[in-house]
């Protein structure tokens, strides 16, 4: 059976899809407001797929050459034939994206909300065995217990001084063992366990590298931010702006109020240890004068609750007979 090879294409073939990707390119920049620039390392094009599919009607995926992009930003931007003058706010700001196209970078553009799109992403992670020669990006743990291997296996153990003992005819860890740390080569004799161990330490899918939102860039970090970690996160600095300005003697919008309440309460105790008064510290001298009259504040609603046992107080009472002479008179 003869195989036969892939067609090669033409020049002219060639420079027609090019112009059609930058076509594409161009078309998405004009129809959406948001770009996220995702890091496709290790993606299949089967769980790929599975991506596109998951974000069908939020977001669409734009892969290619950093080369041909940056293309296409040039096209926009440069415009000779003036095809695109009604996208010159956008082709202007679209070139802080050009300048962030390190690596195997694609493109997600979107309207949608964007901690939507980041979490449909993310759950699009699928796990991989550990292969020999690949960079290990998480801490790769071996836990402690049986592993169900015939005591032959030992050497794979000994080999990476993992402690272990033979329990019931099969091999036991006898402590967790850090494996791999982050950025580690995997070795052979690495690769080889994990696969004894049915253990898929990776997990490979796309990653968030940079948010394009209407002109603006910034790290996905800025995603986890939740309206309430922002109110916190403002009052922490009013406070400390505040706390500056009571502390150098500087006054500011945050101090002010503080500053006025501090004087109040040096004015009132002032006014109570002296003769000197005003309109807001008379109340509070009447009471240092006659604490009896905190007593009469409070008396009506002491009375109140007086009466109410009282007179409640009868009504137990015949309760007590009735119950008494058993419910008869």
């Amino acid at each position: 059976m003869v195989r036969r090879g892939k067609k090669q294409l033409t020049k002219e073939e060639k420079q027609k899809l090019k112009e059609q990707y930058i076509e594409q390119f161009i078309n998405m920049v004009d129809k959406y407001d948001k770009i996220i620039l995702v890091e496709a390392d290790n993606v299949r094009s089967k769980q790929m797929s599975d991506i596109r599919k998951a974000l069908r009607g939020k977001a669409e995926l734009l892969m290619g050459k950093n080369t041909m992009i940056k293309k296409a930003i040039k096209t926009m931007t440069v415009d000779e034939e003036k095809k695109y003058q009604a996208l010159a706010e956008k082709a202007k700001n679209i070139t802080k994206v050009g300048d962030l196209l390190k690596g195997n970078l694609g493109l997600l553009f979107t309207n949608s909300d964007l901690v939507e799109v980041r979490d449909i992403v993310l759950a699009n992670k699928v796990g991989a065995p550990a292969k020999q020669g690949s960079i290990s990006p998480v801490e790769v743990i071996i836990p402690a217990g049986n592993t169900g291997l015939e005591p032959t296996k030992t050497s794979f153990f000994q080999a990476l001084n993992i402690n272990t003992k033979i329990t019931k005819g099969t091999v036991e860890i006898i402590k967790e063992h850090q494996l791999l740390k982050i950025g580690d080569k995997v070795g052979n004799s690495e690769a080889a366990l994990l696969q004894m161990l049915n253990i898929k330490p990776f997990q490979y899918g796309l990653g968030l590298a940079h948010i394009y939102d209407n002109g603006a860039v910034y790290s996905p970090k800025v995603l986890d931010l939740t309206d309430e970690l922002m109110e916190q996160k403002v009052r922490d600095a009013v406070n400390n702006v505040a706390a500056i300005g009571l502390e150098t003697g500087l006054p500011n919008e945050a101090s002010v109020p503080h500053s006025v309440a501090n004087t109040f309460k040096s004015l009132l105790a002032i006014a109570a240890s002296t003769e000197f008064s005003f309109k807001q510290a008379e109340k509070v001298k009447e009471f240092l004068k006659d604490p009896s009259k905190f007593a009469v504040a409070t008396a009506p609603t002491t009375a109140t609750t007086t009466t109410v046992v009282e007179e409640t107080k009868p009504e137990s009472e015949e309760e007590e007979e009735e119950d008494a002479f058993g419910g008869l008179f």
